[in-house]
């Protein structure tokens, strides 16, 4: 693994010394240069240090895009700590659970999500929390604007000893971190969690020279493409996404360009930040694209300085990729991969994108399209389960030996991460997507565990099995059902009543849409749900309603 034996931090400070006063991030219209934010992360990590954060200790990101997200994930790696970035919108339930899980003793949150914190910390292993807020890296008048026109949500801080302030720690600390000796081989970059079989979310892990080797095939990929110190790069997506981190590391902080942070992905502020700042690249799921789309107020901007676009999280429609192009005269890109691999496939940027394809495998990436049963390769043009390896990612989730079982298997001397997905390949290695495993559902560019969403259901005192499938809808990818068989002595449980238990429970894009109730749920004869026989009769069904009436 000598080719890219580096910390992903040591990439970031070879931009910074080569482009110093470039900007590196916009954050709510404040500028922060590749030599300030490298300052900034050396400071919160000789923080990080004196407050007793070692090598190998977990920092949990409980943040959405903000500068403090770059600075603490890049200053926990100059320590080597670990990051383990979450959603924002994560309930207590999923936070206790993900605290434990990853081991952290330390989150980085946001003062409205305190008391999530508190409310859990008795129950998990957490000793400190640090506490940041959405406008605390911004001067004052522009905080005083905020909090005058009431535009910036605050919560409620308790002090006491196990808490501490983003702020207070850049100011009081030196940008003199320890120097460390790390092997980038072997030292995690972070720990990412992604939807489990048994209803738990599990971990993936990535090694530092496993992260490098990812931007750097994506830089590989934009090649002749991309510049160096000249693009705007529009950043939408969630950074605690695996498909964000690679992005904004591969594109934007590798080669000394510059990234618009969007706390909130709302289109008009997305429109405005592309015009304002001349933005020149972009990533969105499907659904976004669709919003923009359909903005009444679109014709308003002007969106002429973009000059890549890069769909990601789903399919793309082809509706939707047309109307893209008959707009704007450019095409959608698809990127396509999983939390557990990165990216596996990218559209090449020399040619159009073929319909329907989801790209080419990355440089460092071999890829397989198999029986599922048998796990031997199929023809080409057939469609198959996508298997993916390379020597450069994890062959194991973190402490999850069942689930690594599952979902990672050994073939001719190789270890291959089964995607889940099926796909067919056509003879120029070109990948084209068919269908996804009945486990998971596309909501807006989410992946969501349908077993995490029965789990939950499940555990309601008169609730004996569920079972969960995605309806497709255009709009949304798919939405969620869930199919509820109550126990034989209850009454009045109602719909609404388990919508509520799963929001008190889960982030808000997993709750069910629709909750039916049945007597019982289709099963195998060694007792195995058939999720897929659910969901074809879910299609069968909306097959029936578009079907035109005889008269």
């Amino acid at each position: 693994m000598a080719k890219y034996h580096e910390l992903l931090v040591e990439v970031f400070d070879r931009a910074a010394a080569e482009y110093p006063d470039k900007t590196a991030i916009i954050y709510l219209g404040e500028k922060y240069s590749y030599a300030q934010l490298r300052q900034l992360i050396d400071r919160f990590a000789t923080g990080l240090y004196e407050m007793g954060i070692k090598k190998d200790g977990k920092l949990m990101l409980y943040i959405p895009n903000c500068p403090q997200f770059i600075i603490a994930y890049l200053g926990a790696h100059r320590i080597g700590a670990i990051p383990v970035p979450v959603s924002p919108i994560y309930t207590p339930t999923e936070m206790e659970y993900l605290i434990n899980d990853s081991e952290s003793e330390t989150v980085l949150c946001l003062d409205t999500n305190f008391r999530y914190i508190q409310q859990v910390f008795a129950r998990t292993c957490l000793k400190k929390v640090i506490v940041t807020t959405y406008d605390e890296m911004l001067p004052f008048h522009k905080r005083l604007t905020g909090f005058l026109f009431d535009k910036v949500p605050t919560g409620a801080i308790e002090k006491g000893p196990t808490i501490y302030f983003f702020k207070k720690i850049i100011r009081r600390f030196p940008p003199q971190p320890p120097k460390l000796e790390l092997n980038p081989d072997e030292q995690l970059s972070y720990i990412l969690y992604t939807g489990g079989t048994t209803g738990f979310p599990k971990g993936c892990i990535l090694s530092h020279t496993g992260m490098v080797s990812f931007i750097n095939d994506i830089n590989e990929v934009g090649k002749g493409f991309i510049s160096q110190g000249e693009e705007v790069f529009i950043m939408v997506n969630p950074l605690f996404h695996q498909m964000a981190q690679g992005i904004i590391f591969g594109m934007v902080l590798s080669k000394g360009n510059t990234a618009i942070l969007m706390p909130i992905p709302q289109v008009d502020p997305i429109l405005n930040a592309i015009q304002k700042y001349r933005g020149t690249l972009f990533l969105g799921a499907p659904t976004l694209y669709r919003m923009i789309l359909e903005n009444d107020r679109l014709d308003l901007f002007d969106l002429s300085s973009l000059k890549y676009c890069w769909c990601g999280g789903d399919v793309l429609p082809m509706e939707v990729f047309n109307r893209w192009k008959e707009k704007f005269h450019l095409s959608i890109y698809q990127v396509y991969g999983a939390t557990e691999v990165g990216f596996t496939t990218m559209s090449p940027l020399d040619r159009e994108p073929n319909p329907g394809s989801v790209g080419l495998p990355l440089p460092s990436r071999m890829v397989k399209v198999v029986d599922p049963q048998t796990l031997k390769s199929v023809p080409l043009g057939t469609a198959g389960e996508l298997l993916v390896t390379s020597e450069y990612i994890s062959k194991s989730y973190w402490k999850k030996p069942e689930e690594t079982a599952q979902s990672y298997v050994e073939i001719e001397g190789k270890t291959w991460y089964r995607m889940n997905d099926f796909v067919r390949m056509d003879e120029n290695g070109q990948l084209y997507y068919v269908d996804r495993s009945a486990d998971i559902i596309k909501y807006k560019g989410y992946r969501v565990s349908c077993s995490e969403i029965e789990a939950v259901l499940q555990d309601h005192h008169a609730v004996i099995g569920a079972a969960v499938v995605g309806v497709p809808d255009p709009k949304v990818g798919e939405r969620i059902k869930a199919i509820v068989v109550l126990k034989e002595d209850i009454r009045g449980v109602s719909g609404s009543e388990l919508t509520k238990w799963c929001r008190d429970r889960l982030a808000s894009y997993k709750v069910p849409q629709y909750i039916e109730f049945r007597d019982m749920l289709p099963k195998s004869k060694v007792g195995k749900l058939l999720r897929r026989e659910i969901r074809d009769e879910e299609r069968r069904r909306l097959d029936e309603e578009k079907r035109p009436i005889k008269v």
